[in-house]
């Protein structure tokens, strides 16, 4: 649960270099976040709206789901705007590559898989280094 939040506490940190770990639970509390404001914008009726349909018949079974943001939505994306793309390019950071990179979509991608430079790059030390010893510590 610490890693979901943690890029919220280092809110406009770009500086450094966060593990795989960190953003994809980063990326999992911002699903978990927009599914939940949305169920809420759609059942206070603040704008946001949801459909479901299923159709079983002669052997073959479909299925639909949607759903539209309303303000609350709108309101929790522009709060993680900001710290996601602060861990984004940390997550950059880890493979010794510049920030800038997050603006190219499918390297992107490929990098946030990838595992980070071993040991201190020129941003920083080993985050994964960091947790190992502090975990002993």
């Amino acid at each position: 649960m610490n890693y979901m939040i943690l890029p919220l506490k280092r809110y406009f940190d770009f500086k450094g270099r966060s593990r795989r770990k960190e953003y994809w639970m980063f990326v999992l509390f911002v699903v978990i976040g927009e599914i939940v404001t949305m169920i809420l914008d759609s059942m206070l009726g603040l704008g946001g709206t949801t459909a479901t349909s299923s159709e079983f018949g002669d052997g073959s079974v479909s299925a639909s789901a949607s759903a539209t943001g309303g303000i609350l939505t709108t309101i929790f994306i522009l709060l993680i705007l900001i710290p996601g793309i602060a861990v984004a390019v940390r997550r950059v950071h880890d493979q010794d590559k510049s920030g800038w990179f997050v603006l190219v979509p499918i390297y992107n991608l490929i990098l946030m898989f990838m595992e980070g430079t071993p040991g201190p790059n020129r941003f920083g030390p080993d985050p994964k280094a960091e947790a190992s010893s502090q975990a002993f510590a």
